[in-house]
């Protein structure tokens, strides 16, 4: 070789990386879940940004996003949906994580600047020793100045293996999903009126530097001696109706099919028994709630469903009085956070 460097050596490092990525970006263990058809990265999704922190597994099955002191990364969609199934197998990075924030997430907000639908899952970093939270975002028509976030615990740890976050969206509901349970319900009402989000929105999976907000509002920043950061998506899922980027007319006349197909699913039927589960998860794992954030919100939002039993759980905040952790510290922080109703998480960091 031109380098001079012994063939064998080299030989060997490229089988360790090769088998290094194998280990790292192997799906999950199977395990019970919906009967959905997964696709390759190439099938459904393309580079956002980030170049090089963006990898994809050898066969395309799986993508890993790195956020390092020089970038984050991310993939979008290739194609606008006017409702659907969004689904993926994420498995969060580990240590030091605090002012990550990796996102799984629909919008449409680059053709609708001002009056942009979104829906969100975001993992919240956190300092070493604590967990990741996770948010739900529900903005239609542009209505991010009347977020209706939710904040929860997770009841595993997310970094130790993969587990599957979905987004169900259709013409009268959302869900949100962590694993099959579903943890969030969203109907459309009246009362809502167009914060429900209508217009056809793309996928987005993020990883990127969010310090000034992300965790105890900014108190903590990424520090880029745990980087990089990696975020690892597979078990890829897009089901739905797509839709002409132009003329935001369906690609094919399918679309009432599609709608009908959604809302037969499995996932789309909230039986008795998973309305069951959500509520368990719900008063176990929630840390926050705009229906309960007063200081915020000092009219309670229209569409929200006030159930007192509930609501004695809530400070005005919108925080949870009682906090469910996996691990506790021995010594916690005397410094007190600021009375600020936008940093609901305060009370999960120390």
């Amino acid at each position: 070789m031109a380098s001079g460097f012994p063939l064998a050596p080299l030989v060997a490092i490229a089988a360790i990386v090769v088998l290094s990525y194998a280990a790292v970006a192997a799906p999950a263990p199977a395990r019970r879940g919906f009967n959905v058809t997964t696709l390759s990265f190439d099938e459904g999704y393309a580079p956002l940004f980030g170049d090089g922190n963006l990898v994809r597994s050898p066969d395309g099955r799986s993508v890993r996003l790195h956020l390092n002191r020089y970038s984050g990364s991310g993939f979008i969609s290739s194609d606008l949906y006017q409702h659907g199934l969004f689904s993926a197998s994420i498995k969060l990075p580990s240590d030091y994580t605090a002012g990550v924030v990796v996102a799984f997430y629909t919008s449409n907000g680059d053709m609708f600047e001002k009056t942009h639908d979104e829906l969100d899952l975001e993992f919240l970093g956190n300092i070493k020793g604590r967990e990741w939270r996770l948010q739900t975002n529900v903005y239609g028509n542009g209505s991010t100045s009347r977020g209706r976030e939710e904040r929860y615990l997770l009841p595993f740890d997310p970094t130790a293996q993969a587990h599957r976050y979905s987004i169900l969206w259709t013409s009268n509901t959302i869900i949100f999903y962590v694993d099959e349970t579903p943890i969030r319900e969203v109907k459309r009402s009246e009362a809502m009126g167009d914060d429900f989000p209508s217009k056809p929105m793309m996928l987005y999976a993020t990883i990127w530097d969010g310090s000034t907000w992300a965790t105890s509002g900014g108190k903590y920043k990424v520090n880029y001696k745990y980087s990089p950061f990696i975020s690892e998506f597979s078990d890829l899922v897009l089901q739905g109706c797509r839709m002409d980027p132009i003329q935001l007319l369906p690609l094919d006349e399918q679309c009432a099919d599609a709608e009908a197909e959604l809302a037969a699913a499995d996932y789309a039927r909230m039986s008795p028994e998973k309305r069951q589960a959500m509520r368990k998860f719900r008063e176990k794992y929630m840390t926050y709630s705009f229906c309960y954030d007063t200081l915020r919100y000092p009219t309670t939002f229209p569409d929200c469903d006030i159930v007192p039993s509930e609501q004695r759980r809530f400070r005005e905040n919108g925080d949870s009085k009682i906090i469910t952790r996996h691990r506790r510290p021995k010594h916690r922080n005397n410094n007190k956070f600021s009375n600020s109703a936008v940093d609901s998480e305060r009370q999960t960091d120390i």
